[in-house]
């Protein structure tokens, strides 16, 4: 299932379309604080997919759950997120590498 979220603000002329997919068996937060006046905190269950805007600078941050807590494990930049808008979901949609 894909989260669709709130758009950047007007004033981002540069934005991208992103998309990350949880691949592992525990819930996942993602979380964009890098980008001034703009603040993104999304909970990812298993399997779930996210869609968002973004611009290439943005870091995406993967905070994944253990029993009581969430560890950050990945820091990944919005650039390599980008969806290819004519062709669907580009091959960097399918996140590799996780924890």
């Amino acid at each position: 299932m894909a989260q669709i979220i709130d758009s950047l603000p007007t004033k981002y002329s540069n934005r991208i379309l992103c998309s990350y997919l949880n691949t592992t068996s525990r819930i996942q937060i993602a979380r964009i604080t890098n980008i001034v006046h703009w603040h993104l905190e999304r909970a990812i269950f298993p399997g779930q997919h996210l869609l968002f805007e973004a611009v290439p600078d943005a870091q995406l941050e993967i905070h994944t759950s253990k029993v009581i807590s969430a560890v950050l494990t990945d820091k990944i930049t919005c650039a390599r997120l980008r969806v290819d808008e004519g062709s669907g979901f580009s091959s960097n949609a399918l996140n590799k590498g996780q924890s």
